[in-house]
């Protein structure tokens, strides 16, 4: 079948992304669902940081590829042994898929899971190579086996998480990444406790899904850091008590916690944000890594004696070691409860036209941009 999707040819365009294009909605050949696969028809995307670090080249990724991992859709055909799912059933896609098998998964941590950590460095799927190919045929390859910024999407049974139908498509996608990763690292990887004070550096999508994360769970104080007032100002109204620039941060931080915070979410991929982290947080606290920085960036200006000497932790965070199938259902009983209001976070909605993804590429990497949702086939409205 044919399907509209959004190919990126070439990493490292100059900016203005409006002006130099990187990204083209082309009509590509989708191959039919496989064993283990489903068709869905996507109904709207996110636009995440994540997709900017493949254009820009942060991240390095098989090219062509068909950019998009943030979404919610329709179910249209299920391949053999996906039986579970139905056409017509809503389902949120998740970027990491899982094989339910390895050790990673026995544990409870799916994300980890090294068979799909492949399937996605490759630019297949799961259970096969890629299904895309351009009208020359040549393959093009699957953004972490989803490629959302398309019209129709065949992805793995694993990256599906069944919803309610009476989800709005635009609130249910940013569930698959932006909640996961966000709220997944306040409430799986530091496992905040009520009262617990907590600082989120970095308010984009996955920054401000913490601070929703960390007000359900009962921060407090809770405060949040960036350089952008306009992102300053949404988290206040998402529920942090606090808001400042970074270079306040510090002396605020320790101000507002009596010495330093229990934990501090960095949300940026900086290695000197990082390091700032560490300063944030008093004896014993935990900084949570969640933003991807770059392959070669390094951490510096951290003091060794932070560890052994203050019992500070530094520790990673990948998807928000969520169990999507059952973090999304739980963290959307919150958004239904008024305590995840994720729609907050969205800037603006756009058709999948070649100009308009690549004007709101530029509005995500001048910061004037949170969460813009791509409305892919024409069901939201």
């Amino acid at each position: 079948m044919r399907t509209a999707a959004t190919v990126l040819r070439a990493a490292g365009a100059a900016r203005p992304y409006g002006t130099s294009r990187p990204l083209e909605v082309e009509e590509l050949e989708l191959g039919q669902p496989r064993e283990g696969e489903v068709l869905v028809r996507v109904a709207a995307a996110g636009l995440c940081h994540s997709d900017l670090s493949v254009v820009n080249g942060d991240r390095v990724r098989p090219l062509p590829m068909a950019l998009g991992h943030e979404a919610a859709g329709v179910v249209e055909e299920t391949g053999p042994a996906a039986g579970d799912l139905a056409a017509g059933d809503h389902v949120a896609l998740v970027f990491v898929p899982s094989c339910g098998r390895c050790a990673r998964c026995a544990e409870g941590r799916p994300a980890l899971c090294p068979a799909a950590a492949a399937a996605n460095g490759s630019g297949g799927l799961l259970h096969g190579p890629s299904l895309l190919r351009d009208a020359a045929g040549r393959t093009v390859h699957h953004q972490l086996g989803v490629s959302a910024f398309s019209s129709y999407a065949v992805v793995a049974r694993e990256s599906l998480v069944p919803i309610p139908r009476d989800i709005p498509f635009e609130v249910a996608s940013m569930f698959g990444c932006a909640v996961l990763t966000g709220a997944g690292a306040v409430v799986n990887t530091a496992g905040l406790r009520p009262g617990q004070s907590a600082v989120v550096y970095g308010l984009g999508g996955v920054g401000l899904s913490a601070v929703l994360g960390a007000r359900a769970a009962g921060a407090y104080p809770l405060i949040a850091v960036d350089p952008v007032p306009g992102k300053r100002e949404l988290a206040l109204r998402l529920g942090a008590g606090h808001a400042c620039a970074p270079d306040e941060a510090e002396e605020a931080v320790a101000a507002l916690t009596g010495g330093g915070a229990d934990f501090a979410f960095e949300a940026v991929g900086s290695g000197a944000v990082t390091a700032a982290c560490l300063r944030a947080v008093g004896r014993g606290g935990t900084v949570v890594s969640v933003g991807l920085p770059a392959p070669d960036r390094t951490l510096e200006d951290v003091p060794a004696l932070a560890f052994a000497g203050e019992g500070k932790s530094l520790i990673g965070s990948y998807m928000g070691d969520a169990v999507p199938r059952r973090d999304i259902p739980r963290f959307l009983a919150l958004w239904r409860a008024g305590l995840m209001p994720v729609e907050e976070m969205r800037t603006a909605t756009l058709p999948l036209t070649t100009a308009d993804v690549n004007g709101a590429l530029e509005s995500l990497a001048d910061g004037s941009a949170i969460r813009q949702i791509v409305d892919t086939s024409g069901l939201l409205g």
